[in-house]
């Protein structure tokens, strides 16, 4: 008696099952994750009830309008991704009888980007048309492991367990207004004097409007006037003397030379932004995942000669004291 439910407790867990859980977790809807399969909801449902079965814990909390992963859920979701990984690269192994690189590609990287990376992007897809490439432009700090992102173009920040980011780009940021908004309100000679001026901010984690600024190594409270995820829209402000707005410097291009734009307290209200590319890390990197990376990291260069100029010519000013 003990033995048979010894066995019935390690019953293999089968493929069909683990794609069914993670289609659902990353669908966020068994009847989303049936039509993605091509199979009808009730095999879906009787799936990972079978694996629930088999596991015994229960993966997903289901209400009549929410799904959420348990803990355990959680934990199994993320080596069922591994495993399932694994076994696309075995199948892809035995399959690949020449050097043409196939499979899904999916990207997340931030809106504001440079032409040059449109441009990157359509190399890559021209040179491997197998390559399925989705990219999604969006502000939002994605979850590359739960919501299968194969890799992610954001700012340099502490990494979540399992992940690997390869610097692509730094840039300064720094603080400006327009002339005319300086003479109507005046200019901060020291930073208490922003408690008096109206702070262009952008978002913190691309959700919340910033309530801080750098100085040094510390930070400066700051109230909000006009907030965006947009740094073109935060210029575009600036330019305009709705107040003062902390920019990248390849945002700012040649303004502060031509006078469109003011540094305001150069050398304190500053600091340097990194952009990184942000993998999954993995034994085994599928192939067409690791040229994108590749490809990424040899587009550096050119985001970074594009943002050089503007970087440099804020430094002339500031150090003849402009």
């Amino acid at each position: 008696m003990i033995r048979s439910k010894m066995i019935q407790m390690n019953e293999p867990v089968e493929t069909a099952e683990l794609v069914a859980f993670t289609r659902i977790v990353e669908a966020k809807s068994l009847s989303r994750a049936a039509v993605e399969l091509g199979v009808p909801r009730a095999t879906i449902g009787r799936r990972l009830a079978r694996l629930e079965g088999r596991l015994r814990q229960r993966l997903l909390r289901r209400t009549t309008r929410t799904l959420s992963l348990t803990d355990a859920g959680d934990m199994f979701y993320r080596h069922a991704r591994i495993v399932l990984e694994a076994v696309a690269q075995a199948q892809a192994s035995v399959r690949a009888t020449d050097d043409v690189m196939r499979g899904d590609l999916r990207v997340s990287a931030p809106p504001i980007i440079d032409e040059s990376f449109h441009a990157m992007i359509a190399t890559f897809a021209l040179r491997h048309p197998e390559v399925r490439v989705q990219v999604d432009f969006t502000t939002r700090i994605v979850d590359l492991l739960r919501e299968g992102y194969d890799v992610a173009l954001r700012g340099a920040r502490e990494l979540e367990p399992g992940l690997v980011a390869r610097m692509v780009s730094r840039n300064r940021t720094i603080a400006v207004a327009s002339p005319d908004y300086l003479a109507k309100h005046g200019t901060p000679r020291a930073v208490k004097d922003l408690r008096t001026h109206r702070c262009l901010t952008g978002f913190a984690r691309g959700e919340l409007p910033q309530s801080t600024w750098p100085v040094g190594r510390g930070l400066v409270h700051v109230d909000a006037a006009f907030s965006s995820n947009d740094p073109r829209l935060l210029r575009s402000a600036a330019e305009r003397g709705l107040g003062i707005a902390l920019l990248p410097t390849s945002f700012i291009g040649n303004l502060v030379e031509r006078g469109a734009l003011v540094h305001v307290l150069p050398g304190i209200i500053e600091s340097e932004s990194r952009t990184a590319v942000v993998y999954p890390e993995r034994e085994f990197l599928p192939a067409h995942v690791r040229a994108f990376v590749e490809a990424l990291v040899a587009w550096a260069p050119e985001l970074a000669r594009i943002t050089a100029p503007a970087a440099r010519r804020a430094r002339v000013r500031k150090k003849s004291g402009h």
